[in-house]
């Protein structure tokens, strides 16, 4: 069932508090990042692109959150850029999270973006499901990746390519 009311806005330092709780939350579920820990603002903050960091607040409480990794250093790649996306535990089911990644898809396209990639843990079915619905490719499959927690996980790579950005 979808939220009415969502408001997409642009993510500020102020809003890390509530951005980090709800990366908590993802962390202790087990299938949505590697991360074991939440890190300071200024290590997420110098880890993510400055541009298209977007939240999701309902009645006034930030319940999401989208942003952009670069996939490298090098020039060449400046328009491809890996997903994160988060939406708190009490508010998983209601659209949130596509909402949330379809405003990223709009930003990120209107920033220069070309390419979106997310890695996503093999059993989050629900984050495969909303990228491949807003139009997001299974590329490959990463057998025993990294370890979390002890235990090897595997984990599905996504590709979105751009149709109105980077084509020539």
């Amino acid at each position: 069932m979808a939220l009415a009311g969502i408001i997409l806005r642009p993510m500020t330092p102020m809003d890390w508090e509530s951005v980090a709780e709800i990366y908590r939350q993802g962390i202790e579920t087990g299938n949505a990042t590697f991360q074991t820990e939440v890190p300071s603002w200024d290590n997420w903050n110098s880890g993510h692109l400055k541009l298209c960091r977007i939240i999701a607040v309902y009645q006034d409480e930030i319940v999401g959150w989208a942003a952009l990794l670069p996939v490298s250093g090098r020039s060449v790649y400046a328009g491809v850029a890996e997903v994160s996306v988060y939406v708190s535990t009490q508010h998983i089911g209601r659209k949130i999270g596509t909402n949330l990644l379809g405003k990223l898809i709009s930003e990120s396209e209107k920033a220069g973006f070309w390419t979106l990639q997310s890695s996503v843990f093999a059993e989050n079915k629900a984050s495969i499901k909303i990228h491949e619905n807003l139009g997001f490719r299974r590329i490959g499959y990463r057998e025993k990746i990294a370890k979390l927690n002890g235990l090897w996980r595997d984990t599905i790579l996504l590709e979105r390519r751009s149709m109105v950005t980077g084509i020539s």
